[in-house]
């Protein structure tokens, strides 16, 4: 077997090889007329990447399925349970064939949150250390609205003939989640953002989805700092 160097290259510390970086989002749900549906998996996908090349540590892709809350119909999600087994399937494999020990998880989904309850056994049956790194849900918004929309012109992703349809919340029920009625209720944060959408629209506004990149790319940094001291 060949010594690899691990010193080699532009890495922030040796110590990184030990450290995935892996996106976890939704590649099949509605977001209204101007974004892909899976535009979750596609904003994940670019903060894991993006923060795998400033530390050095490995990119692991994305994680395929998605959890969704029952009354927030707009997709194609599977259970709880069956995403967990496909997260603990997947890092087993970065284990076996990469020699990982940490973990950042990026979610991109709100949907997903639910997961963070399940961490403690993930760890326990991969015997991996994991971050669950939430900062682009917490900061982009409403579903489906401005945040969104900016972080998808960055990315190329975004029809803006389909723009001004975008707020149109009684044809696109997704946006802002505005046409569920029973997780706005549930919810404060979300009927606050079906709201915003409603009353406000939308608008995309390019700097503002780099920043929103920016804050959730340098959040990674800071977690992949915690792990090599870990």
């Amino acid at each position: 077997m060949a010594e690899l160097r691990y010193r080699a290259g532009k890495i922030k510390d040796p110590g990184v090889h030990k450290i995935g970086i892996i996106a976890l989002g939704s590649h099949l749900e509605n977001h209204g007329p101007a974004l892909p549906i899976d535009t979750d998996a596609k904003i994940g996908a670019h903060i894991a990447f993006q923060s795998s090349l400033k530390t050095g540590a490995k990119f692991l892709g994305i994680i395929f399925p998605a959890y969704e809350l029952d009354e927030i119909d707009h997709g194609v999600h599977v259970s709880l349970d069956e995403l967990k087994d496909n997260v603990i399937e997947t890092l087993d494999s970065a284990k076996k064939f990469l020699d990982i020990e940490k973990v950042v998880i990026i979610n991109a989904h709100g949907g997903n949150i639910p997961l963070v309850a399940e961490l403690w056994d993930i760890e326990d049956k991969t015997g991996i250390s994991i971050i669950f790194n939430n900062k682009v849900i917490s900061s982009e918004g409403p579903h489906g609205g401005s945040g969104e929309l900016s972080m998808a012109k960055v990315l190329g992703i975004l029809n803006e003939n389909e723009l001004e349809h975008q707020a149109n919340v009684d044809e696109y029920e997704e946006v802002g989640l505005y046409g569920f009625k029973e997780a706005r209720e549930n919810d404060p944060n979300i009927e606050m953002g079906a709201m915003d959408v409603k009353e406000n629209g939308v608008y995309v506004d390019e700097d503002y989805g780099k920043r929103l990149f920016d804050l959730a790319i340098n959040s990674v940094l800071l977690d992949v700092e915690k792990l090599l001291d870990f």
